[in-house]
């Protein structure tokens, strides 16, 4: 398999890379093949990433409760 060298890249851009890298759980060469393979089949890319070329949905606690019930979501009890 071929190899790729690139010089002169920016010490900013490598910092960026390795922190991404970390976010992945990836090493920098595993994130830098991810990030190049997805550049050249973006397609590809998206299937990869869920399954029917569905959005991956993630939901986050910002730390505010509600207690809106589910006929105050809905309107009425019928759904």
């Amino acid at each position: 398999m071929p190899a790729l060298h690139i010089r002169n890249v920016d010490d900013a851009v490598v910092t960026a890379l390795k922190r991404r890298a970390a976010a992945h759980n990836r090493s920098l060469e595993g994130e830098l093949r991810e990030v190049l393979e997805q550049i050249a089949f973006p397609r590809r890319s998206l299937q990869k990433r869920s399954p029917g070329g569905k959005l991956p949905l993630k939901t986050v606690n910002v730390g505010a409760k509600t207690n809106y019930g589910r006929d105050e979501i809905y309107g009425d009890d019928a759904r």
